[in-house]
């Protein structure tokens, strides 16, 4: 149900433009150990990551950064529905399906949409509300394709033709807005729900005259979405704005495709709204200290970027590491057989025991065949005991999870 009626709506945006930002900054959310943490996306083609010459398969956007930071927290799991080419009325037709839980078509959700997610999703639409039900965190990029039609009909509008265009189009994005925020918090009460602005692609140097006149549309983009989120907040919602504007002010060149006449983030754009939402959600935004040789990984245990003489070694697309760097990582108490040659790890009411050059272990007394047996090494002078990694974290319930374009294992418990 929404909020506030249509007229009410447009009495709001009224006032709403000279009302200041309105946030949650520093709300933090804490989950136990073993628990995922899970964030479901929602938006158009921010969301997605798409980017020119780019196919999906290649698309690294803010999304699957979002998973990448999250991974230095705790467990995660992320679900991304975006879809190319989706407005504000696309997604509140999209939400209010998974509201009903009644599948749906792409024409009926946006007319025209080539993104083949959106036939995919339409069709999915339990799948769908069932990862909102169970989300801590939903994100949303919307908006840019409300504005979008005004910039590209051949032209750019003068400002005295855009400033009451975009005010229209504020309108009916604030109500769709608010009935999307809605329908979300009624699918799940306690989530938070994190959006972001609508940055400003075109430079200076294209917009001339216009450049200000569209930088204050942003401006008021922004302001229209801090009130429709304190208006949510006032009834009992957990919804942040982010405020990403502001950063592509100036570096419109540096952090978008415009110079292809591309409005979309190109990797630098990119990474900037991956940053300004990991600081709403975490206070932080985390990067490996040390850049990973090619010859190994990175492993980052609980949160703690491994940091050892020691380093991880590759063997036929195995990772192994020195066994006590993880076990002291983890809190683990690790003991050393001689006679055996067998590692005993105790952690948590689990107790598993690998002996070296042996393709069995041992968890809670019982035994169980793996492929690749651990092995000693010598390293500056010191004997080590290497397990593989994937072997250690079953055995005593982690988690591991391997991000190729950072080189980072996570192991989390």
């Amino acid at each position: 149900m929404n909020i506030l009626s249509k007229k009410g709506w447009k009495a709001l945006i009224c006032t709403a433009l000279v009302l200041p930002a309105f946030g949650l900054a520093g709300a933090s959310h804490t989950f136990a150990a073993e628990d995922t943490y899970k964030i479901v996306s929602f938006g158009d083609s921010l969301t997605t990551g798409y980017e020119p010459q780019k196919t999906a398969a290649e698309y690294y956007g803010f999304v699957p950064r979002l998973e990448e930071q999250s991974r230095f927290h705790g467990r995660t799991e992320v679900d991304n529905y975006g879809i190319s080419g989706l407005n504000s009325a696309g997604l509140e037709r999209y939400v209010e399906a998974l509201r009903a839980n009644a599948n749906t078509t792409a024409d009926d959700i946006q007319p025209g949409l080539r993104d083949p997610n959106a036939a995919v999703f339409a069709a999915g639409v339990t799948a769908a509300r069932t990862d909102v039900a169970e989300a801590d965190v939903i994100t949303i990029t919307i908006g840019g394709n409300d504005l979008l039609p005004l910039l590209t009909s051949g032209k750019l509008p003068t400002a005295a033709e855009l400033t009451p265009q975009v005010a229209a189009l504020l309108q009916a994005y604030a109500v769709n807005l608010d009935q999307v925020l809605s329908d979300l918090r009624e699918i799940n009460p306690n989530a938070r729900i994190v959006i972001a602005d609508q940055y400003q692609p075109i430079p200076a140097v294209a917009a001339k005259e216009l450049y200000a006149t569209l930088n204050q549309a942003s401006a008021a983009y922004a302001t229209t979405l801090n009130t429709v989120v304190a208006a949510q907040n006032a009834a009992g919602g957990h919804v942040e704005s982010v405020s990403v504007a502001p950063l592509f002010i100036g570096r419109e060149m540096q952090l978008t495709h415009i110079a292809r006449q591309d409005i979309h983030p190109n990797q630098v754009g990119y990474e900037t709204l991956a940053k300004a939402f990991a600081e709403q959600i975490w206070q932080e935004y985390r990067t490996l200290g040390k850049t990973v040789p090619a010859t190994t990984v990175a492993v980052v245990v609980a949160g703690k970027e491994l940091n050892t003489a020691f380093k991880p070694i590759l063997k036929n697309g195995t990772t192994f590491v020195v066994l006590r760097d993880i076990t002291d990582g983890l809190g683990a108490e690790l003991k050393w057989n001689n006679k055996t040659s067998t590692a005993s790890i105790d952690f948590d009411g689990r107790s598993v025991g690998i002996p070296v050059g042996q393709k069995t272990i041992t968890v809670n007394g019982q035994k169980t065949a793996i492929q690749i047996p651990a092995f000693t090494e010598k390293v500056n002078g010191q004997s080590k005991t290497y397990v593989p990694l994937a072997v250690l974290a079953d055995g005593l319930g982690f988690e591991v999870q391997y991000t190729p374009r950072l080189r980072t294992v996570f192991v989390n418990r």
